[in-house]
């Protein structure tokens, strides 16, 4: 589609206080973050080089503010998803969905069977038990959560989570708080004589969110109704000339509009980036002041246990559940988040997939009879089942809990009892993220530079930000293949 982009009949967008009601889509996305980057890689990479490498997660913070902030510019002003926006791009062959969705089927089931891993670690503290039983037992928690239900319900649920998170995982950092001039050696940019690439590139694909995550914004963003219905009108310049002049002041009106939806969006995505940046930092120092002096690096299924084991012989047995609280809520919130979030990505991309294919073989067919028109002249069978498969295959709803089911819970479970060690199941899946996160840039911004108008696409500081998250996550991704 080469026509420029914007929504129609907006609604007014929130002003004051009304717009505390919408940025609940931080939250969740906040909670979908800090889970596996921020509990298990941030406390590895603290223990290893200190505050050598704050400086990279400042920075690659503010990119992901950029990014995220990106995504859900183009679902504000358009009322389509990312992956329709993906779509626009590749036309007719859909290159850029396969391009995205088969190396994030992959990510979806090694990140939900690490972070379960990982949970079910933390638990075997509090209760030994089996380990196998543990994880497995909260994917199917966290499973049933999302088929039950509704989106509201579980940014309710993980905004209580959020809160949580951040009162138990600051307060714990507070505790050790390191002296400041140590803080501030590690913000001046600098890479130790022994880093070792391959143990950090995990760690920055998990900064906060990776690929999947920066693309799940757009849909929590799309969920909450940011700009009102989805629908989008033709650029001005196709109007008939002696239309413009009312469509020129109606195009003005409605940007100005969209910008002040903007607006609110933005600061849901800096909520977002902030709550996780400062838990992340919160785990950086935990790391750094509690394992680094030990010689301890966390590895294995006990990794949970060199954490809190330390905490117990500063604070006592209450310091010691104090932080086993403060993971139990990361991983929980981690793996409700990811196959909702999993869930959508799939769905969408399934629907947008199957439509080409659909009217290809004539299975979408106008002729088809209505339920009541059905009842006075019965379907033949091959009508029915052309009826039956169309209406599975454009079903956003059930293909959700499809995917939810498949690849937020069988899967990963599978894929848990082939590994069970969550360092290594999780460094496969920061390892994918870190690669995929460009190729999301790059498709973002080309998107967002040729499709949306000049009122409302990025200016140069925004794209300039995007080319160098891009470029920076590229180079990692670079390294690694050529160091395989």
């Amino acid at each position: 589609m080469a026509e420029k982009q914007r929504r129609k009949d907006l609604p007014e967008a929130p002003k004051g206080k009304d717009r505390l009601k919408w940025y609940g889509p931080g939250l969740l996305w906040m909670i979908s973050a800090v889970g596996s980057g921020s509990v298990l890689f941030t406390p590895r990479v603290g223990a290893r080089y200190g505050y050598e490498f704050l400086w990279m997660a400042l920075i690659f913070m503010f990119f992901m503010w950029v990014m995220i902030r990106e995504v859900g510019r183009y679902t504000v002003v358009t009322g389509n998803t990312i992956f329709e926006g993906y779509r626009d791009i590749s036309g007719s062959s859909n290159w850029t969905l396969y391009f995205i969705l088969i190396p994030q089927m992959v990510a979806a089931v090694v990140t939900i069977a690490g972070i379960a891993a990982l949970a079910g670690s933390t638990l075997m503290i509090a209760v030994p038990w089996a380990y196998e039983i543990y994880a497995t037992g909260l994917i199917l928690l966290c499973l049933v959560l999302v088929i039950t239900g509704t989106y509201i319900v579980i940014e309710r649920v993980t905004s209580v989570l959020a809160a949580l998170l951040v009162t138990v995982v600051i307060v714990s950092a507070i505790m050790v708080f390191p002296d400041s001039s140590d803080l501030i050696s590690g913000i001046l940019p600098s890479f130790p004589e022994d880093t070792d690439v391959e143990f950090v590139i995990p760690w920055v694909g998990f900064i906060l969110a990776g690929a999947s995550g920066i693309m799940w914004f757009s849909y929590w963003v799309s969920a909450r109704g940011y700009g009102g219905d989805l629908t989008a009108l033709e650029d001005v310049k196709t109007i008939e000339p002696k239309e413009r002049k009312n469509e020129y002041k109606s195009a003005k009106e409605d940007y100005k509009e969209l910008k002040s939806w903007f607006s609110t969006m933005s600061v849901t995505a800096a909520i977002g980036v902030v709550g996780g940046g400062l838990i992340l930092i919160s785990f950086l120092i935990l790391g750094t002041e509690l394992l680094r002096p030990e010689g301890t690096i966390p590895e294995g299924i006990t990794v949970a246990e060199d954490l809190t084991k330390l905490l117990s012989g500063i604070w006592g047995e209450a310091g010691r559940w104090f932080l086993i609280v403060g993971i139990m809520i990361a991983l929980l919130g981690t793996i409700l988040s990811n196959q909702d979030g999993y869930g959508r990505m799939f769905a969408d991309g399934t629907v947008i997939l199957a439509m080409p294919f659909l009217k290809k073989k004539e299975m979408i067919d106008p002729e088809i009879p209505s339920a009541a028109e059905e009842e006075a002249e019965p379907l033949g069978e091959q009508s029915k089942f052309r009826k039956k498969t169309t209406s599975i295959l454009l079903n956003k709803k059930l293909l959700r809990l499809f995917y939810a089911i498949v690849f937020g819970a069988v899967l990963p479970i599978a894929a848990f009892f082939m590994v069970k060690d969550p360092v290594h199941i999780l460094s496969i899946a920061g390892t994918i993220a870190a690669v995929h996160t460009p190729v999301v840039v790059f498709l973002t911004l080309h998107l967002n530079r040729t499709r949306l108008p000049a009122p409302v696409k990025p200016g140069k500081f925004i794209t300039g930000a995007m080319w160098l998250s891009g470029i920076s996550y590229a180079a990692f991704a670079i390294y690694h293949f050529t160091t395989l």
